[in-house]
């Protein structure tokens, strides 16, 4: 059994409805006033944590290293030291960024990508860590988010199976107690065709965590899917208009997306249920309106049932249609009116 696991007060699991991320990125468009009203529109469409990303351009790279030249990327063209320096959150932002998401009664928290950033999320009283897809094999780092004690999700983008064995388990040797696996498709955008949901079910098995979507598909239908298939953590990056501009607004979720998704995913979680056939209580009253065998015309005592002369029909408070066959031919044992349910005392 998967137990569920506690972030500063809500409880994640399969009991529970989907725990819905907001993840802020870099589409603040480096305005402090544009990620607090990031924080606001996330509130109101009802997500339960909003993500930022902690790191400085010159903690991810160096100014000349890269050039993105894939012709698929949203990048292209684009040095990845300018990158990071245009998306970062300045690190004095994180403050004012959680305390407004604990006055709109959200958690907040981060990805950290060195050790650095770890030490400065302590000081904030960050709840929880979110470990990115490229950092899934940072061991060092992995051991310093681990040896917080606070518990853990982690984006498996980009690896192998090997390579997600190796960081649950160094997780896990470091302290941690409370992990989370989510599936995600490092790509920006990510299609419906390599989102790949049926391995959610597979790697909670494979792992024994609980296991959540990163999406970045667009729209809210591959993650409304995933808590079909179990998800119980969805991330998805959010922006206030795409419109807007900023390094992933592309495919990023507006406020009335968000709210969507926050509504049909909790939906999808309900509907799960349990294997159930049979009448259930709601249905009971339904049943009335099932088919049953009826007089179609005036039939006398002695007269032949015939195709003619009854009907299946609704509603069902005649004998079943499964008996129509069986009644043809038979004699009627008294005067049947026309739309009189039949019942065998008439045969």
């Amino acid at each position: 059994m998967i137990n569920d696991i506690t972030i500063a007060g809500r409880l994640v699991g399969a009991n529970h409805k989907p725990f819905i991320i907001a993840e802020m990125s870099g589409n603040h468009n480096q305005s402090l006033e544009r990620a607090l009203a990031i924080v606001d529109a996330a509130a109101d469409a009802g997500a339960d944590a909003i993500k930022l990303q902690t790191y400085t351009a010159d903690t991810m790279t160096l100014p000349g290293a890269f050039t993105i030249e894939d012709e698929n990327s949203l990048w292209k063209g684009r040095e990845l030291y300018d990158l990071y320096k245009e998306a970062y959150t300045p690190w004095e932002w994180h403050k004012p960024i959680f305390e407004r998401a604990r006055e709109r009664g959200m958690i907040a928290f981060s990805s950290p990508f060195d050790e650095t950033a770890v030490d400065f999320l302590e000081e904030l009283g960050a709840p929880v860590y979110k470990i990115a897809s490229f950092e899934n094999t940072d061991h060092p780092l992995l051991r310093k988010v681990a040896a917080t004690g606070k518990p853990v999700i982690m984006s498996t983008g980009a690896a192998t199976v090997q390579e997600v064995a190796e960081g649950v388990q160094v997780l896990q040797e470091a302290g941690c107690r409370e992990l989370i696996l989510l599936k995600c498709t490092s790509t920006y955008p990510s299609t419906p065709e390599n989102t790949n949901l049926l391995t959610i079910p597979h790697m909670r098995e494979l792992y024994t965590v609980q296991v959540g979507l990163s999406d970045h598909t667009m729209g809210v239908g591959a993650a409304v899917a995933a808590v079909a298939l179990g998800a119980t953590v969805i991330e998805k990056h959010f922006t206030l208009r795409r419109a807007d501009g900023g390094v992933d607004s592309a495919f990023s979720l507006e406020p009335e997306e968000l709210k969507l998704l926050v509504v049909e995913s909790e939906r999808a979680w309900q509907a799960m249920g349990h294997v159930q056939y049979g009448v259930q209580k709601a249905e009971e009253k339904s049943r009335l309106f099932k088919r049953s065998v009826y007089a179609a015309k005036d039939i006398a005592a002695g007269e032949a049932f015939t195709k003619e002369n009854i009907r299946v029909i609704r509603p069902g408070l005649g004998l079943a249609p499964k008996h129509y066959e069986e009644l043809l031919g038979k004699a009627a044992a008294t005067n049947i009116k026309a739309g009189t349910p039949l019942t065998w005392d008439m045969v």
